[in-house]
């Protein structure tokens, strides 16, 4: 049996991006308790020439919702990458799931060969569909959603591997 287009991305993809609502409610708490400024977290970076943990939460976001677009042949809703608070990171993460649940599993299926232009910062990038998802697509979003949880943990978040996969483990 093969696997389809629709079930090898649209539930990985709502399962990242919803861990990403656990995880912003573990560095809200985490906020809450330490009474610490939420800049300091949101704006941290685990090394001075990488993108900020609101940055992540964005790109993540943006993979998912953009790669699952092309992937389907339809346009995505554009964000404005203004978020400055947890709460607001929340509510993108809630759209960009709302979103994925938009996408009919029909659009994505059977075009595994079909070409997909994509921007790669100033240029264009071309790959069939399957690879889209498999080599840019998926390890794009999971690289962002990682990054994103190594930041809360590096800051002393309470989280560990079961937040990381607590959506993954829900939708199976």
């Amino acid at each position: 049996m093969t696997i389809s287009m629709s079930s090898a991305s649209l539930p990985i993809c709502a399962s990242m991006v919803g861990n990403l609502s656990h995880m912003l409610d573990k560095a809200q708490s985490f906020i809450d308790e330490k009474k610490c400024d939420p800049n300091a977290l949101l704006q941290y970076r685990m090394a001075p020439d990488m993108l900020t943990f609101t940055r992540q939460i964005q790109i993540a976001c943006d993979a998912a919702k953009n790669g699952i677009a092309r992937l389907a042949g339809i346009e995505a809703p554009k964000f404005e990458d203004n978020e400055v608070t947890v709460a607001e990171l929340k509510e993108r993460v809630k759209k960009t799931l709302d979103y994925l649940a938009t996408v009919p599993a029909a659009k994505l299926d059977g075009g595994e060969a079909r070409d997909i232009t994509f921007p790669v910062g100033p240029n264009t990038r071309t790959m069939q569909a399957e690879a889209y998802l498999k080599h840019w697509v998926l390890p794009n979003m999971f690289f962002h959603v990682t990054t994103a949880y190594l930041i809360l943990r590096h800051n002393g978040v309470n989280i560990g591997k079961r937040d990381y996969l607590l959506g993954a483990a829900a939708a199976v």
